[in-house]
């Protein structure tokens, strides 16, 4: 399956930016060479593209573009299935927002992680890779993927082999245009640094969207046939498929023993907010925190660093070493990140790698109401759920962090049921709350319960009107700070 402009493709029209027709999804027999639209149910007049199937082949996800009038609107990943006799009319992804390009869906082999490209704000600049976890019959929100990866230029077309994440990128070093990169999920969960393919798969013009083919012959001494997209000067013109094969190199001379260095480049940031002083508005990024004091340990020894306007700190890493990060600031709460060179082997190729941590501080907002998320309880009870637990494990972590802060736990229940028996049930749901960090060897003389009923709603409505995601949202805890450095 391929993307082509060329004249078989639906509709009438010419598409401006390349004066060809709009895109559309095609199939091509490697065998014969034979080349048919993939189906008319996906294809429209407008751009569609870059598809991806889960293992069975009976999910497909594509990219589509809408057009008005031969003009660029804007791109949604689409999604359908195969119900046994046709495919069913593809829906955008229910995660996207308007005004925002989505693009290039990669799943996992397992069909569970869904990375994109995106030009959210919320990213590094220009498009970026996203990722998207399995929530039964839905996709969660999505994850940005670390500056390891992304950078303020453009990295698109992700695809999957195994644990190796294969991209496009026009900012990360390499031969000019977009270059095709690699990289890996570590022992410890990290990206690995990423790696320029180099020639002859990258050139100095864009090269991009690698797949591998495990279905295509090859022989003894080749370990990996696959296709690429370029629009390097030998091709027929514009954008290209190429197909490339990976054999098995001659010995290479002896070389020196190469000098193996760790690197770390850490940051301090704090949360923006729509509103700056209110942390239950919208979260619109983070920013460095200039002053921020960063203490780094391992071992028995620290490390102790102060950083300036750019909230950068940088440092060497040892190998097989558990690090610690602890960055506090006056008027923040004081808050860890955590990074282990565990796992980490050396790689000839790339004897100097360089990894990345983010520390994110929260300003102290004394007598500001905070949602605390993921907290819920059975109707008509009000013991701590397990699902609630993580949540209040870190809010138990927050406080053992900061010993000087004392907090009120709050509850606050939807307007159903009469104003005595919602006052009762809300204190009993937040005395649960502090009994439950007491248990985790938080002193009782830190907290307070306190609970509102119906008193103090969120969402305001009336009562009979309400829907049923406005009653969810006066059914909240939160919790206060109530006295802090």
């Amino acid at each position: 399956m391929f993307t082509s402009d060329r004249q078989a493709a639906t509709g009438d029209e010419t598409y401006k930016w390349t004066g060809n027709e709009f895109s559309d999804l095609f199939l091509a027999d490697l065998q014969t060479n034979d080349v048919q639209p993939f189906d008319n149910q996906l294809n429209t007049p407008t751009n569609e593209g870059t598809a991806t199937f889960n293992k069975p082949a009976n999910e497909l996800y594509f990219t589509r573009c809408y057009g008005d009038k031969k003009e660029d609107n804007f791109c949604k990943i689409m999604s359908s299935k195969w119900d046994g006799n046709r495919w069913t009319d593809p829906t955008a992804l229910p995660f996207q927002q308007n005004g925002v390009n989505y693009g290039h869906p990669a799943l996992t082999a397992d069909g569970n992680t869904l990375y994109f490209s995106s030009n959210s704000k919320d990213g590094w600049g220009g498009y970026d890779l996203w990722s998207s976890e399995r929530q039964g019959e839905l996709w969660g929100e999505p994850k940005l993927l670390p500056r390891t990866v992304n950078t303020i230029g453009n990295e698109k077309f992700p695809w999957l082999d195994g644990d190796t994440l294969y991209f496009a990128s026009d900012y990360h070093p390499g031969m000019g245009g977009l270059d095709v990169f690699k990289t890996y999920k570590t022992a410890a969960g990290a990206w690995a640094p990423v790696q320029n393919l180099k020639p002859p798969l990258n050139s100095g013009f864009d090269d991009f969207a690698y797949v591998v083919d495990y279905q295509a012959k090859r022989a003894k001494d080749v370990l990996q046939v696959g296709y690429f997209s370029s629009n390097r000067p030998d091709g027929s013109g514009n954008d290209d498929l190429y197909r490339f094969e990976r054999r098995i190199p001659p010995p290479e001379p002896v070389k020196p023993v190469a000098e193996y260095k760790l690197k770390l480049e850490g940051y301090v940031l704090e949360k923006i907010y729509t509103e700056a002083d209110n942390p239950d508005t919208k979260l619109l990024g983070r920013k460095p925190l200039n002053g921020a004091n960063v203490e780094v340990k391992f071992g028995k020894e620290v490390k102790k660093f102060t950083v300036a306007e750019d909230g950068f700190f940088s440092m060497d890493l040892a190998e097989n070493t558990d690090y610690q990060f602890i960055a506090t600031k006056n008027g923040y709460l004081t808050g860890e990140t955590f990074f282990s060179t565990k796992g980490i082997g050396k790689d000839p190729s790339n004897p100097v790698q360089t990894f990345e941590v983010e520390v994110v501080l929260d300003k102290i907002f004394l007598n500001k109401e905070i949602v605390l998320e993921d907290i819920y309880y059975d109707f008509d009870k009000w013991d701590i759920r397990p699902d609630a637990q993580p949540t209040l494990n870190a809010l138990a972590r927050n406080l053992e962090l900061n010993p000087k802060i004392r907090i009120q736990l709050s509850s606050h229940t939807d307007c159903r049921g009469n104003d005595g028996y919602n006052a009762e049930l809300s204190q009993r749901r937040a005395q649960s709350a502090v009994d439950y960090l007491v248990s985790r060897g938080i002193s009782v003389e830190r907290l307070s319960a306190k609970g509102f009923g119906e008193s103090v709603p969120k969402a305001n409505c009336a009562c009979a009107r309400c829907t049923e995601e406005e009653h969810q949202l006066n059914r909240r805890t939160t919790f206060t700070v109530l006295e802090g450095l």
